[in-house]
């Protein structure tokens, strides 16, 4: 009856828990990749405008050379027009430095000559990032090469001062051409140390976000697989508990055919035996013999009755839900010999108390069906041929556990009985009962999951001991 409920001890972890791993996880990854998208499309922004930024300083230099030994004005304008170029990124970075993220350091990076697209991820990178160590470490780069550049823009205008004034010598000139290929180099190297810097940064990058991916990945796997494993497990398990369910039902409706089979045939024998006797009585004169065929007729009548109150027992046994509750077993005992007075033989019968455990933590309905059954055969099954006649009860606790002990010195059991008597419809006497008793005590025992345990020898009695768990037990 039980079986299926070793099945509900098993704990798996909620995965409710591992689909909140599962969602955290993308989430974290999709954050993560868009971020790392973004500081890589900044990074690239960088180097673009680092290309515009080296190709200006060049394009200057190399304008400011020709002004110095062409002296055409237009070289002059070229010149002045391509040093804006690092000029500009040079205000941008300071601005950015300053005040952060405002109009004057984005119009600086146009002027620069930055795709207007990519001023949003240049700008974020900046502010949010300036003090990571290989953005750092570019910017540093970058305020040399701004440096440099302010020097380059001193030497055009001293070189446009001595042109205009015509003080302009090849020695001069000479000095000139060497100063600006000094801080050509230089910032050659600057720019060369701003990419590689940038480069190395998107590379740490690039290995973060793999190793990243890689890991979120294996966890949201992980969790997949966990989750699948559990609710396999739990099919598995559902399985089996439906499967010895089915066992159960199989069992229940095979007992429920033998029961009904057994009860529709114990329901007619009485019917039939008494419309027998009505048909012989009617045609009876001897009122001695009508009175021994109304006796037949009450015993007819109180076996179906007890039939009936065991099929009672029977369905309340099987239905009613256990109720943990304190209950008297004096008051038990008490009323159930009280109900049984009236059974042949019963006030001949020496029933002696000695309840050493009164009020105990159960099921009342239970423990009156066990009492009132094992009492009922007590009585039932009595010797008359003895002298007298005896029914002992007894309560007391053993090892933590209630006992309720019954003996009697009656016709006592077969041992080739022994075994059979719990099974349903079993009796060693058919004409004293149904059958059913002992079964349903048996089952009443179960459901307070207390056990019974029987010992007899044939025509010197019998003893039933019934041990109750406490309330903690059940």
């Amino acid at each position: 009856m039980f079986k299926f409920k070793a099945f509900k001890k098993l704990r798996f972890p909620n995965v409710f828990i591992l689909l909140l791993i599962v969602f955290f996880s993308c989430a974290l990854l999709i954050c993560i990749n868009f971020f790392t998208i973004k500081t890589l499309s900044a990074n690239r922004a960088y180097i673009n405008g680092e290309s515009h930024y080296s190709k200006g300083q060049k394009d200057a230099s190399r304008h400011l050379i020709t002004y110095l030994y062409t002296q055409d004005p237009n070289q002059w304008k070229l010149y002045l027009e391509e040093l804006k170029v690092p000029q500009g990124d040079g205000t941008a970075r300071m601005t950015l430095l300053k005040v952060g993220d405002n109009e004057v350091a984005r119009k600086a990076l146009l002027v620069g000559r930055n795709h207007p697209e990519d001023l949003d991820d240049l700008v974020w990178l900046f502010v949010n990032f300036k003090k990571v160590s290989f953005l750092a470490k570019a910017i540093h780069e970058w305020e040399q090469g701004d440096k440099l550049i302010f020097k380059l823009f001193i030497i055009g205008q001293q070189i446009d001062a001595k042109i205009k004034h015509k003080i302009l010598t090849v020695t001069d000139q000479q000095n000139f051409l060497h100063e600006i290929s000094v801080i050509s180099d230089k910032l050659t190297i600057n720019e060369r140390n701003f990419s590689n810097t940038l480069g190395e940064g998107t590379r740490k990058i690039k290995d973060l976000l793999v190793f990243t991916n890689v890991l979120f990945t294996l966890i949201i796997v992980c969790s997949v697989c966990l989750y699948y494993s559990i609710m396999v497990k739990r099919l598995i398990v559902s399985k089996k508990e439906i499967e010895v369910k089915n066992e159960n039902l199989v069992l229940v409706n095979h007992e429920l055919d033998r029961f009904v089979y057994s009860a529709s045939h114990d329901l007619r024998s009485p019917i039939t035996s008494l419309k027998g006797l009505i048909e012989i009585t009617q045609s009876e004169e001897n009122v001695c013999q009508i009175r021994e065929y109304l006796k037949l007729m009450y015993t007819s009548l109180a076996r179906q009755d007890q039939f009936i109150s065991d099929i009672i027992d029977y369905s309340k046994n099987k239905r009613k839900q256990i109720i943990m509750e304190p209950v008297s077993l004096r008051e038990l005992f008490d009323e159930a010999i009280a109900q049984l007075m009236h059974f042949e033989n019963a006030n001949q019968i020496a029933i002696t108390k000695e309840l050493l455990v009164d009020e105990i933590e159960s099921d009342s309905l239970r423990l009156k069906i066990i009492i009132s059954n094992l009492l009922s055969n007590a009585i039932k099954y009595a010797d008359n041929s003895k002298q007298e006649m005896i029914i002992s009860i007894k309560t007391y606790i053993v090892d933590g556990l209630n006992k309720i002990e019954i003996s009697d010195n009656g016709i006592g059991i077969k041992d080739e009985f022994k075994e059979h008597i719990f099974e349903m419809y079993f009796g060693t006497n058919k004409n004293k009962g149904s059958g059913l008793g002992l079964y349903i005590v048996k089952e009443a025992v179960e459901n307070i999951r207390g056990n019974i345990y029987m010992s007899s020898e044939n025509n010197i009695g019998s003893k039933f001991i019934v041990t109750i768990p406490s309330a903690n037990g059940i």
